[in-house]
C-alpha cells in the first residue's frame, strides 16, 4: 500500500485526509490540536490513522500540511528580535508607511505593532537611481560597522531593503555578502530576492515580516521534519503557500512569509476541485471552523489570487488566494456588551478550554453551545461518538452569562447567538461579492469546515442563494486540498512601459529571465521537465493611475496580437470592476508576473452510478430542533450521512451526522446527492 497524507492544523482541530493510492480509498480523520507545538497532534495523528490502516511507516508516499505557525507568530508577536538596513534617509518608512488611513477619522487608530525595535533601523551610504543607474556607491566600511552593530544588539535576523534595489540588487547583494562574512549566523532576507517590485513600503514590510518570521519557521519545520523521521516516514514533507500550491521544508525556511494564509489557501483549492465535479463554476466558499470563518469567491473554477494583501496591519507583497477571515466559528464566544446587545465573537474559547459543552473548564457560552440547546448538533457525542459533550453545561453558560444579563429566555439566547454570527457572515460573504461587483445570487455557496455547513442554509437563504454545496468530507476538506495542490513558484518584475509593439523585445525579455529563473527553482524541487508549465500574467494601469489590475496573457513569446488582446482584456476588467473604461487612453505595463508550475500526482476520484430509486436511508433518531427565525421547535429526522446513496433526493427539514461536521437542513430546501457523493442542497420554495 501507499498512501499520501494531507494535513491541515486548525486552531481548535488538526484534519487529516489520507488517500490510498492501490485502492482509491478517502480515508479522513481528526483530532485536537495542540497549539504549543503544533506538530505533536500531526505526529500523532499520522501514526493514529496509520494504526486504523494497520500499515507502516514506510507506505507514506507524500506528506503535505498547512501551518498556522508563522501567522500565530504574527498576530502573538512572537517573531524574533530583528534589525533593518536601508537607504541612508529612509530608516523610519516603516513608522510611516503610506497615507492610506483605514481609520482616517479614529483619532485613536492604533498603528502597527513595530516589528523593528526601535534603534534598530539602521541606514548605510548608498543610492541607486530609479533607471538602475548607481548615483552613489555603497559605503562598504560603514556598513561592516552597521552589521557588527546590529550583531551586538542582540538581533536573530537582518531585513535589507534599499531604494530601487528590484531594478538593480548590487547593492543589497554586496550587503548580504558583508552580512555572511562579519554575521554568519544571522537570517537574512533581501528585499530583491523576495520581492523584486516597487512601492517601497510594501517591499520592506513584505521583507521585515519574512526576516521577523524565518528563525520561527525553521525551527519549527525542523522539529516538525525530525519528528516526522523518528517515526519512520523517509519523504520530505511540503508545506502549503498562501497562493494554494505546496512547497519544500528548505523553500519555507527562506519564504516563510509566503505560508502567512497556508491553511486556508488549502480549503479553496479542494473547493475548486469539487466545484468541477459538481459543475458550479461560480462558487463561493465558506469554511467554518472552531475559530475563525474564511470567506473566498472563485470563478470559473479559479480561485482569485492577489499580490499584496495586509497581513497584522502591514502590506505583503507576495501572492495570496483572496480570503476574508472573520472571528466567527465554533468556539466563538457569545457576550452582552455594555449597551445591552448580543455580541459574538472574534475571541475564541479554541480547543482549551473550549465551549462550556465539551467539559473541558469553559464557562463562556460558545456557538456550538448555542447548536447543541437548539438541537442542531448532537446532544450527547460529537466527531463520530468519539467525543463527549454535556448539553446540560451549554445551557447553563447560556442563562449565566446571556440570559441573566438579558430579557432573553434560554430558546431566544441561542437563537439569538446564531443569528448573530450567521449575520457577521453575511457581512463578509458580501464584501467578496457584492462589494466587488457580483451577484450573490448567481453563485452557489460551498461549506466545509467542522461548523460551515451547521449555519450554510440559514447564511444562504438570508443572501438569496438557492444552492449550497457540501463535500463528501466538509470537516477536513482544507486537508484534502493538500492533496490536490500542485508546486507553483511566482515570480514578478518592474519596469513601467507603456502596452504597445515597440516594447515587445523588452516585454518578452522580462518573461524570459523569469522562466528561467522559474526552471532552476521547478529543478530544485525536482520536478521533470513534462510534469511543468508556467503562466503569465502583467499588471495593467492608466497612465497617471496608482493602480493595477492583474491580467492574464497566453504563455510563450508576446506578439502584437497577444498584446492588443491582453489592453483590451484590461479595458474589459477595469470596466467590470469599477464601472468605466477609457480605450482611447495610454495603457501602462507596470509589473509582469511569472508561475512556474509542477504538477504532483492526486488522487484520481471516480463517481458511482446514479441509484434515485433506492429507497431514503432510516433516520437514527428524530430530534427537536429550532431553526433561524423561528419560534417552535421542529421535529426533524436525523440521518447518518454516510448511509445516502448517489441519486437519491431527501426533503428538509433535516439534520445529517457525519464524523467531521453536521449538515442541518431547514424546511423548504432539499438534498441531492451526486455521483461523487457531493450534497448539492437546493432552495425549493420558489
Amino acid at each position: 500500500m501507499a498512501y499520501m497524507i494531507g494535513v491541515d492544523v486548525g486552531g481548535t482541530f488538526t484534519d487529516f485526509s489520507v488517500f490510498n493510492q492501490e485502492t482509491g480509498e478517502l480515508f479522513n480523520y481528526k483530532d485536537s490540536s495542540t497549539p504549543a507545538d503544533p506538530s505533536r497532534a500531526i505526529v500523532k495523528g499520522v501514526q493514529d490513522v496509520l494504526a486504523i490502516k494497520q500499515a507502516g511507516p514506510e507506505t507514506v508516499s507524500y506528506l503535505a500540511h498547512g501551518t498556522t505557525v508563522g501567522t500565530n507568530a504574527l498576530i502573538e508577536k512572537k517573531g524574533v528580535r530583528l534589525g533593518l538596513i536601508t537607504t541612508k534617509g529612509f530608516k523610519d518608512l516603516m513608522e510611516i508607511g503610506t497615507q492610506r488611513r483605514p481609520s482616517l477619522y479614529d483619532l485613536q487608530a492604533q498603528k502597527p505593532y513595530p516589528l523593528v525595535p526601535p534603534g534598530l533601523n539602521c541606514t548605510v551610504t548608498e543610492r541607486i537611481r530609479y533607471d538602475g543607474s548607481i548615483e552613489t556607491p555603497l559605503d562598504e566600511e560603514e556598513t561592516r560597522q552597521v552589521v557588527r552593530y546590529l550583531k551586538a544588539q542582540g538581533v536573530a535576523a537582518i531585513a535589507v531593503c534599499t531604494l530601487f534595489s528590484f531594478i538593480n540588487p548590487a547593492h543589497e547583494e554586496r550587503i548580504g555578502e558583508i552580512i555572511a562574512e562579519e554575521f554568519p549566523e544571522a537570517y537574512v532576507t533581501l528585499s530583491s530576492r523576495l520581492a523584486p517590485e516597487f512601492r517601497e513600503f510594501s517591499r520592506m514590510s513584505t521583507t521585515v515580516m519574512n526576516s521577523y518570521l524565518g528563525p520561527v519557521m525553521e525551527r519549527y519545520v525542523n522539529n516538525f521534519r525530525h519528528s516526522i523521521e523518528a517515526i519512520g516516514i523517509g519523504v520530505e514533507p511540503y508545506v502549503t503557500q498562501s497562493n494554494g500550491s505546496i512547497i519544500s521544508i528548505k523553500e519555507t525556511i527562506d519564504c516563510p512569509i509566503k505560508t502567512a494564509r497556508s491553511g486556508p489557501s488549502a480549503g479553496v483549492i479542494a473547493a475548486a476541485y469539487i466545484g468541477r465535479q459538481c459543475e458550479a463554476d461560480k462558487i463561493i466558499t465558506f469554511d467554518m471552523g472552531g475559530t475563525s470563518a474564511d470567506i473566498s469567491l472563485i470563478e470559473h473554477y479559479t480561485p482569485q489570487v492577489s499580490n499584496e494583501r495586509t497581513v497584522e496591519g502591514y502590506p505583503a507583497r507576495i501572492p495570496m488566494i483572496n480570503i476574508i477571515t472573520i472571528g466567527a466559528g465554533g468556539g466563538s464566544i457569545a457576550r452582552i456588551d455594555d449597551g445591552g446587545a448580543l455580541k459574538v465573537g472574534p475571541q475564541s474559547a479554541g480547543a482549551t478550554p473550549g465551549p462550556a459543552c465539551y467539559m473541558r473548564g469553559g464557562e463562556n457560552p460558545c456557538v456550538t453551545d448555542a447548536n447543541i440547546v437548539l438541537g442542531k448538533l448532537n446532544q450527547q457525542k460529537i466527531l463520530g461518538g468519539r467525543m463527549d459533550v454535556d448539553i446540560e453545561l451549554a445551557r447553563q453558560a447560556i442563562r449565566e452569562k446571556i440570559c441573566a444579563k438579558s430579557d432573553l429566555d434560554l430558546d431566544r439566547a441561542a437563537n439569538g447567538i446564531i443569528t448573530v454570527v450567521n449575520s457577521n457572515m453575511v457581512r463578509a460573504i458580501r464584501s467578496v461579492s457584492v462589494e466587488k461587483g457580483y451577484d450573490v445570487r448567481e453563485f452557489s455557496l460551498m461549506a466545509f469546515g467542522g461548523a460551515g455547513p451547521l449555519h450554510a442554509c440559514e447564511v444562504a437563504k438570508e443572501l438569496g442563494m438557492r444552492e449550497v454545496l457540501i463535500p463528501p468530507h466538509p470537516g477536513t476538506l482544507c486537508s484534502l486540498g493538500l492533496l490536490l495542490a500542485d508546486t507553483k513558484f511566482d515570480l514578478s518584475r518592474t519596469k513601467v512601459m507603456n502596452g504597445e509593439a515597440g516594447n515587445l523585445a523588452a516585454i518578452n525579455e522580462q518573461f524570459h529571465n523569469m522562466v528561467e529563473q522559474g526552471t532552476a527553482l521547478l529543478d530544485k524541487e525536482g520536478v521533470p521537465a513534462e510534469r511543468r508549465y508556467f503562466e503569465y500574467f502583467v499588471d495593467m494601469r492608466y497612465q497617471r493611475q496608482n493602480f493595477e489590475i492583474c491580467i492574464p496573457v497566453p504563455a510563450g513569446e508576446m506578439t502584437a496580437e497577444t498584446l492588443a488582446q491582453a489592453v483590451a482584456d484590461f479595458h474589459a476588467e477595469h470596466k467590470r470592476s469599477y464601472g468605466y473604461c477609457k480605450e482611447s487612453a495610454v495603457v501602462q505595463f507596470v509589473s509582469y508576473r511569472v508561475s512556474a508550475v509542477g504538477v504532483i500526482d492526486k488522487p484520481d476520484l471516480q463517481p458511482e452510478a446514479l441509484r434515485p430509486e433506492a429507497p431514503i436511508p432510516a433516520p437514527i433518531e428524530t430530534r427537536r430542533v429550532l431553526f433561524q427565525g423561528c419560534t417552535e421547535y421542529v421535529e426533524a429526522p436525523v440521518y447518518r450521512r454516510e448511509e445516502f446513496v448517489p441519486g437519491q433526493s431527501i426533503p428538509g427539514p433535516c439534520i445529517c451526522e457525519q464524523m467531521d461536521t453536521t449538515l442541518v437542513v431547514p424546511a423548504g430546501w432539499t438534498i441531492h446527492v451526486d455521483g461523487y457523493h457531493n450534497l448539492k442542497i437546493k432552495d425549493e420554495v420558489k
